[in-house]
């Protein structure tokens, strides 16, 4: 991919940096050679570790249009690529004089009726964009497979369009939160990259980064207090996301320090399960003293 506006993967994690986005030496290094190699790049980890913020952040540095496929169960290529608006064309239909109507059939395909989905949309942006393909895991296999044609070639036949390319591929970053294991043959397409919790030095830059409002003394209260819980054998470990909302909250509320009456009230913000709520209850002194 030419007209990179970085030369290096330390200018790439300083640009990075400046949009907030705190990436370690390895997550940038293969950003960047799937940047600069036009290859997809798929990112696995723990829900909340910044697998989407990725996307958001290059989209902001690259300055392209930022198009996110959702994926969930059931979904499939109509809901991903594209859609014709059949109450808009029949409404055409009923406007057609009947004598005529057969000579202006293909009117009824023509691209205002042809409603574009996620990855239609991604091909034909003509300036290219980023598409972030958000936690892939949750499709079915049949979709996987979809999904792994249009990566190959950026470009999908609509019967009644032709044959659409994309003039400037897209940057693509997939995500999975590992709910079930994806194929070999996407991953051989793809650059892959794990994203694990960032440890506390990091945890508290990242806070800090993202809510620079948040003191000091209490950011690393907080990312201290999360690293504690990720050692409790919780259902849903808190991710960045809680830590950051944990610490906004915190800060709302007028908090220096992470005290354990205030984080008894506030922990809703980080722990996100009724039966973890109440197994932190009972030992959060333990979470909130230590060397916090």
């Amino acid at each position: 991919m030419s007209g990179l506006p970085f030369v290096s993967v330390d200018e790439l994690q300083t640009q990075l940096g400046e949009r907030a986005y705190l990436a370690d030496r390895g997550l940038t290094t293969a950003i960047y050679l799937s940047l600069s190699l036009a290859k997809p790049l798929l990112l696995e980890g723990e829900a909340g570790v910044g697998k989407t913020e990725v996307a958001k952040a290059l989209a902001d540095l690259l300055g392209r249009r930022l198009i996110r496929l959702q994926c969930y169960e059931g979904i499939d290529a109509s809901q991903a690529l594209y859609e014709w608006n059949y109450s808009r064309q029949l409404i055409k239909v009923r406007a057609m004089d009947a004598a005529t109507a057969e000579q202006h059939v293909d009117d009824l395909f023509g691209p205002e009726f042809l409603v574009e989905r996620p990855l239609l949309a991604a091909i034909r942006e003509g300036d290219g964009c980023v598409l972030l393909v958000d936690e892939l895991d949750r499709a079915d296999d049949e979709f996987e497979a979809f999904l792994l044609e249009i990566l190959s070639e950026f470009a999908v036949t609509i019967p009644e369009v032709g044959r659409v390319a994309a003039a400037t591929p897209p940057a693509v970053v997939v995500t999975s939160n590992r709910t079930r294991e994806l194929h070999d043959a996407l991953k051989r397409r793809c650059l892959y990259h794990w994203i694990d919790h960032p440890d506390l030095e990091r945890e508290v830059e990242i806070v800090r980064a993202r809510a620079p409002h948040v003191g000091a003394a209490l950011a690393r209260d907080v990312a201290a207090a999360v690293e504690r819980l990720r050692e409790l054998d919780l259902a849903k470990l808190p991710g960045v996301a809680e830590t950051i909302d944990w610490a906004n909250a915190l800060a709302f509320l007028g908090a220096e320090r992470l005290e354990p009456s205030v984080a008894a009230d506030t922990l809703g913000a980080v722990v996100k399960d009724h039966e973890d709520q109440h197994l932190v209850g009972e030992r959060l002194a333990e979470v909130v003293g230590g060397d916090a």
